[in-house]
Formats: structure tokens, sequence, C-alpha cells
């Protein structure tokens, strides 16, 4: 799991434990879940920077001179 993943949830379980405590209407609750939300949209802006190729895009990066991945222009 990366890190950013792995404080998510050590973020999600302090929220739960402060909601717990302090109740799911109180101003420390809502601020908890807004640091796990803060780090989730964090984690997507990540996913978006670098998006995860394919294999085939990853066999066209290992071998540029297959016939399967030469790019002809018009």
């Amino acid at each position: 799991m990366s890190d950013i993943q792995e404080k998510i949830q050590e973020e999600l379980a302090n929220a739960r434990a402060v909601c717990n405590t302090e109740g799911t209407e109180s101003a420390d609750c809502a601020a908890a879940y807004d640091v796990v939300e803060e780090l989730q949209a964090e984690a997507a802006h990540q996913r978006q920077e670098h998006p995860v190729k394919n294999s085939f895009e990853k066999y066209c990066d290992d071998n540029p001179e297959a016939a399967e991945c030469r790019l002809y222009e018009d």
C-alpha cells in the first residue's frame, strides 16, 4: 500500500475515534473527516498525474521497434 493510502487509513481511524468520543455532530468530528477528504483528493490527483500503463503500453515502451507499436502519421 502506498504511503498516502496508509495515511488515509490512519486518519480515517482517527476520525472514527474522534467522532465516537466527541459525537458525530461535533466540530472536531467534522474537522477529522475533512482531513480524510483532503487526503483522498490528493490521492486522486496523484493517480491522475501518473496514470497506470496497461500491458500493451509497457510492451511498446520496452519494444518501440515492434510492428504493432509503430506510429504512422497522416
